[in-house]
């Protein structure tokens, strides 16, 4: 029983010690068993705790936040209705003047998007369907500051455009690279959505290269980044940001049946033109003046089956021509509505993606050998790409 007691009495004294010593250093007591601890040690391995708990977002849009700007715009539109009916002398005579108002001859439409200064005097890039027949243009900065905007260049195939503002030492956006750009990526639009003023919403790359037909625009020469995050009206022109606050696109369309997905102009596609957009210079881009869409035997097999088909299709990979527009480097070619063309300087196209960027690549004026399949015929002809804004003149 005295053993017994003994133990007892140990227990006790030493419980009590280690209540004692905890009370008189409980901090450094416990952190210094945490710390110790295998499973805790674990845990701090992968969450790092400072004093400044802000996210790579708000990093990100601090670096480039003072940079964008919000793009007011207004033009005269002339509604040149015609109203002899109200303006014959007779019925007004009859009815009285004030029975027939007249219709407004103009009026002032006023749009809104973003941008953001690329250059400390004042070089803004934005899109040219923000800007594009404008007769003001008022820039805001973040800052409240308001200046006039002076369009130096437009390119509609682009949608790419150049403001001017009179500044000094203004906040300028840092421009990454779109090249090195990958799905997953983290995805950072900055603008000023609806008129909510420097709107910052967030999302990933879901895909790369999608073509300007696939997003509904097929008369721009873009292939478009993806993104989920959230692109409203009065986002287009603003930037698209990496985790590292560096623009890799500028916003520039939204589809109206779709949710959750925006597109972005490469920034190195922007990166290519604006100093020439900034000189008032127009940019080149060839055209051949086809419509065409991607064909396989399926499809093929699918149209030739339909009895309203005006003819037939050759089951084949390629792409086939929809339209050839009159006066155009196609029609002068001999290009004919129907055939499926197959190769370009001796490299298969399989799609109408392929062909476009074959065409956008070459020069104004410079010979192409296409492969072309009408009917059972193979045949070879030659097409000079002309200028695409010689075209639009027509």
């Amino acid at each position: 029983m005295r053993q017994i007691a003994s133990y007892v009495f140990t227990a006790i004294l030493s419980i009590a010690s280690t209540l004692l010593v905890v009370r008189a250093f409980p901090t450094q007591l416990i952190s210094n068993y945490l710390v110790n601890t295998p499973e805790v040690q674990a845990v701090a391995s992968e969450v790092q705790f400072d004093n400044d708990s802000r996210s790579f977002v708000t990093a990100a849009v601090n670096r480039v936040g003072s940079a964008v700007v919000r793009i007011d715009t207004e033009r005269t539109i002339a509604t040149n209705y015609p109203d002899p009916f109200f303006d014959d002398p007779f019925f007004r005579r009859f009815f009285g003047e004030d029975i027939f108002p007249r219709l407004p001859q103009e009026y002032h439409l006023r749009g809104q998007g973003s941008g953001f200064i690329i250059d400390r005097n004042g070089m803004i890039l934005t899109n040219a369907h923000v800007v594009s027949g404008a007769d003001t243009v008022k820039v805001t900065l973040k800052d409240g500051r308001s200046f006039r905007g002076d369009v130096r260049g437009i390119d509609e195939p682009s949608d790419l455009a150049v403001v001017k503002i009179d500044g000094q030492n203004l906040p300028t956006a840092f421009l990454g690279n779109s090249d090195s750009v990958q799905v997953g990526d983290w995805a950072i639009a900055v603008g000023n959505p609806l008129g909510l003023d420097n709107t910052v919403t967030l999302g990933i790359i879901s895909t790369l290269n999608r073509s300007s037909a696939q997003v509904g625009i097929p008369d721009k020469r873009l292939d478009f980044i993806q993104t989920d995050a959230a692109i409203n009206p009065g986002n287009s022109g603003g930037p698209l940001l990496n985790a590292r606050g560096e623009v890799i696109g500028i916003n520039t369309a939204i589809r109206a049946e779709a949710q959750g997905i925006g597109f972005a102009i490469p920034i190195d596609k922007a990166k290519a033109i604006k100093d020439a957009l900034a000189r008032g210079e127009k940019i080149s881009h060839p055209y051949i003046g086809i419509r065409m869409l991607t064909l396989t035997p399926e499809l093929a097999k699918q149209s030739n089956r339909d009895p309203n088909t005006p003819f037939t299709v050759p089951e084949i990979n390629g792409v086939l021509v929809v339209q050839v527009m009159p006066s155009s480097p196609a029609a002068d070619a001999g290009l004919r509505r129907g055939d499926v063309i197959v190769e370009i300087d001796g490299k298969a196209v399989t799609t109408a993606e392929q062909l476009q960027v074959a065409v956008e690549n070459s020069r104004i004026g410079q010979p192409l050998r296409f492969r072309v399949q009408r009917g059972e015929q193979i045949l070879q002809l030659t097409v000079r790409s002309g200028e695409l804004q010689d075209a639009r003149r027509l």
